[in-house]
C-alpha cells in the first residue's frame, strides 16, 4: 500500500485515487502482467499517480517501467490520448507560481535506432523545404540527466511545473546550491542532480533513492544535515544543459558510430542519466520545425536499458490465471538490477519455456525493459525445462492452445473460481470487504459461486471465522451492492467474459439490452464499430458460459441503470456534452454524479482533451490543471454550476 508521504503527494497533485483504488493501483504496479485486465480509466489513473510519485521523489515504479510498460500500453490502446500530448506536470512545491521565462517542454522519446533514423528523416525533409543541405547539418548529443528540471534566469530559479508555469524555488541557491562545474547563474534550463558516487557513499542509508533526496533539497523548509553537507560538498548541484558535455558532428558520422557515441555520452557524468538527447543545432531549422504541446520536433531523447544481469534459474513455477492460462514464473537467484532486488521473472508462455530451455540451472540474461518486468532477454545456457501436465490449482490435465497451456476445468478450478469471484466484486465497485483475503477464506469453506456469497447470513460468515461486526458488515455490503444503482455495462463486465472489459460492455449495451445480448450472433457483434470477427466469436462463447450464473444473479434484484434506449432530453443543457470531474466533490461521489450526467445525455471522460466541453472542478484542484484545460478551450465550472446544469438551468 502507499506510504503516508506518497498519499500526500497524490493529494497535492489533486489526483483522486477513487478512480482506481489504492489496492488495485499497488497490485498493477507490482504485477504489470495484469495490465490486460485494467480498464482504460484505470490505466490513465495509474499513470497520473505514478508520475506524481516519481516526480515528487517517492517513485513506486521506475522511469523505465513507466515508459516501456505502462505508457507503452496507453500508446497501444489510445495513441492520441491527451496524457501523451501534454507535458507531464512536476509536483507543486512551496513557493509562488509564476510564468516561466520560456516554455519548458518534455522530450519525445525513441527506444530503437530505427526510430532515431525516422526522426532524422523528418529533419531532412524540413531541411529540404528550407533549401538546406542535410549532409552538412550539425547534430548534437548530450546526456539526459535524471534529476529535477528547473530554469535559472539569473535572478530566479523555477521548477518546470506544467511547462508554462512553474514554482519559484530560488531558495535552493540561497541554501548554498552551486551551478555545476563552477558555472555562472542565468544559463537557462537544467536539472538539480546529486553525484551518483556521493549518494551511494553518503546518502543511500538515509534516502531511498536520488530523486527522494533531490526532492528534499527543494521541499524542506529546513534542510537536514545530510542535505546540507551534500550541498556544501558540491555533490548536489544545478546542472545547466548549456554546459553539459556533448558530441557534435554530421549525421553520417553519428549513425556510422551510433552505439559507441551513445555509450560514451551516456557515461560521461557521475550523475543519474536515463538516456541521451539528440538535437539539431541550426536555429532556422529549429524555428521552422517548431513544437507540439508536448515536445520540440527538432529534439529527441534516446533511451534504452543498458543494464542487464546474468542470473541462474532456480526453478519455474506455474500459476493459474482467471482465464485458465498457466503462466510460467521463473524463480531466480536474487539479483539487484536497476535499483531493485529481483528474484522472479515472468515468461510469456510455456512454448517460450520449451523453445528457449528455461529450466532449473539455466543461465539467463535479465533486463528491466521491454513489455514484461523484468524481461528475460536471452537464455545463455539452456536447461531441461519442467513443463506441467496438471493444473497447479486443481490438478486437472492441461491442454495446449497455440503457445499456451490451459486448464479447461474452469467450473471447478480453485484459482479460476477465486480469481473470478474477486473480479466480480472488484469490477462491481459498489461494495467493500470482498478482496482476495475474504474470497480465499470463503473458498476454503466451500463457497464456489458469487450467488452463494449473496445467500450467506451474518451467522454463516461468523461460523467461517469472521468476527461478529465484520460478518454483519459483509452482509450489509452485499445488500448495498444489490440496491445501489449501477450501470448495466459495469454489471456485465464483472462476469469477466474475455474481451468484454468496461469499454466494450458499454459499447455493446448502447446497441442492445442485457436481455438481448445472449441471443446475438457473431455477425450482430461485428456490425458494431470496434468489434472484430475473432473477438465476436470469443464473446458469444463467453456469454454462453456465464448465462446460468447471470440469470441467477439477475433474479436477486440488482438495481441496474440501462444504457440502451435511455430517454434523453435533447434540449437539456448537458445533452451531447462531454464532462470530466476533478477534485473533491461534495454533492455525491464521482460515480454518482457521472450517472446523473449520463442520464441527461452527457458523456463522462476520464481526462481532459480538446473534445471536453466542461471540466467540473471540485475542491483541491491545482491551477495548473484548470489553466491547461482552459488553454484547450475547455469551460471550467464549479460543482455548483454543474448542479445548475444538471437541473436544466443555465450558468
Amino acid at each position: 500500500m502507499l506510504t503516508d508521504s506518497q498519499k500526500i503527494l497524490v493529494q497535492q497533485a489533486a489526483i483522486d485515487l477513487e478512480g482506481i483504488g489504492e489496492q488495485r493501483f499497488c497490485l498493477l504496479c507490482r504485477q504489470p502482467e495484469l495490465l490486460d485486465s485494467a480498464s482504460d480509466a484505470e490505466l490513465v489513473a495509474l499513470l497520473q499517480i505514478a508520475n506524481a510519485l516519481y516526480r515528487g521523489g517517492e517513485p513506486i515504479i521506475s522511469d523505465a517501467d513507466y515508459d516501456f510498460v505502462y505508457l507503452a500500453e496507453l500508446k497501444k490502446r489510445q495513441p492520441d490520448h491527451p496524457l501523451l500530448q501534454d507535458v507531464e506536470p512536476e509536483p507543486a512545491f512551496a513557493g509562488k507560481t509564476v510564468d516561466l521565462p520560456t516554455v519548458m517542454l518534455s522530450t519525445d522519446k525513441a527506444y530503437s535506432r530505427e526510430e532515431v533514423e525516422r526522426w532524422a528523416g523528418r529533419i531532412e525533409k524540413a531541411a529540404q523545404e528550407l533549401d538546406k543541405n542535410f549532409v552538412e547539418l550539425i547534430f548534437k548529443v548530450t546526456p539526459k540527466l535524471d534529476g529535477y528540471a528547473a530554469y535559472d534566469d539569473g535572478q530566479m530559479l523555477y521548477t518546470r511545473g506544467d511547462g508554462r508555469k512553474g514554482t519559484d524555488i530560488t531558495r535552493v541557491f540561497e541554501r548554498g546550491l552551486q551551478v555545476a562545474d563552477h558555472g555562472q547563474r542565468g544559463l537557462g534550463a537544467g536539472e538539480i542532480v546529486v553525484s551518483r558516487s556521493y549518494f551511494d557513499a553518503n546518502l543511500a542509508e538515509f534516502f531511498d533513492n536520488a530523486r527522494n533526496f533531490q526532492a528534499s533539497v527543494i521541499k524542506e523548509k529546513e534542510l537536514d544535515e545530510h542535505a546540507e553537507r551534500a550541498i556544501a560538498d558540491h555533490a548536489a548541484v544545478f546542472y545547466p544543459f548549456a554546459i553539459l558535455p556533448c558530441w557534435t558532428g554530421l549525421w553520417v558520422e553519428l549513425i556510422a558510430d551510433f552505439e559507441t557515441i551513445i555509450k560514451d555520452i551516456w557515461h560521461k557524468l557521475d550523475y543519474d542519466v536515463d538516456g541521451v538527447i539528440l538535437e539539431i543545432v541550426d536555429d532556422q531549422l529549429k524555428q521552422a520545425m517548431g513544437a507540439t504541446r508536448h515536445h520540440h520536433r527538432w529534439q529527441l531523447a534516446y533511451k534504452e536499458n543498458l543494464e542487464t544481469a546474468e542470473v541462474t534459474v532456480i526453478g519455474v513455477t506455474p500459476q493459474t490465471s482467471r482465464s485458465g492460462r498457466i503462466t510460467p514464473v521463473a524463480e531466480l537467484e536474487p539479483v539487484r538490477l536497476s535499483g531493485a532486488l529481483l528474484s522472479r521473472a515472468t515468461a510469456h508462455h510455456y512454448k517460450m519455456v520449451l523453445d528457449k530451455g528455461i529450466g532449473p540451472g539455466a543461465l539467463i540474461r535479465l533486463a528491466r525493459s521491454g513489455e514484461v518486468i523484468p524481461k528475460i532477454e536471452a537464455v545463455l545456457r539452456p536447461a531441461e525445462p519442467a513443463v506441467p501436465t496438471a493444473c497447479p490449482s486443481c490438478g486437472h490435465e492441461l491442454i495446449w492452445d497455440n503457445d499456451y497451456l490451459i486448464c479447461p476445468n474452469n467450473l471447478e478450478c480453485p484459482a479460476q473460481i477465486s480469481n473470478s469471484m474477486e473480479h466480480f466484486f472488484r469490477v462491481l465497485k459498489n461494495n467493500d470487504g470482498f478482496g482476495a483475503a475474504t474470497i480465499k477464506k470463503l473458498y476454503e469453506y466451500g463457497i464456489r459461486r458469487v450467488d452463494a456469497i449473496y445467500a450467506l447470513t451474518a451467522e454463516q460468515f461468523e461460523s467461517m471465522g469472521f468476527g461478529p461486526k465484520q460478518s454483519q458488515n459483509l452482509v450489509d455490503q452485499l445488500v448495498r451492492s444489490r440496491h445501489e444503482a449501477i450501470e448495466d455495462w459495469r454489471f456485465l463486465a464483472s462476469f469477466g467474459v474475455f474481451r468484454m472489459g468496461l469499454g466494450n460492455c458499454e459499447r455493446l449495451l448502447a446497441h442492445y439490452t442485457l436481455a438481448e445480448i445472449f441471443n446475438l450472433s457473431e455477425a450482430d457483434i461485428v456490425a458494431i464499430e470496434g468489434f472484430a470477427e475473432k473477438t465476436a466469436a470469443v464473446i458469444t462463447e463467453g456469454f454462453a458460459k456465464i448465462k446460468p450464473l447471470f440469470d441467477i444473479l439477475m433474479g436477486l434484484g440488482f438495481n441496474l441503470t440501462a444504457t440502451q434506449n435511455q430517454a434523453t432530453d435533447n434540449a437539456h443543457p448537458l445533452a451531447g456534452k462531454t464532462l470530466v470531474f476533478t477534485g473533491t466533490l461534495h454533492s455525491g461521489s464521482r460515480d454518482e454524479l457521472s450517472k446523473q450526467a449520463k442520464a441527461k445525455g452527457a458523456k463522462v471522460g476520464g481526462s481532459v482533451s480538446a473534445k471536453t466541453d466542461y471540466l467540473v472542478a471540485g475542491d483541491n484542484v491545482g491551477a495548473n490543471k484548470t489553466n491547461a484545460a482552459r488553454e484547450k478551450g475547455v469551460n471550467v465550472i464549479s460543482e455548483q454550476e454543474f448542479l445548475k446544469l444538471l437541473n436544466g438551468d443555465g450558468i
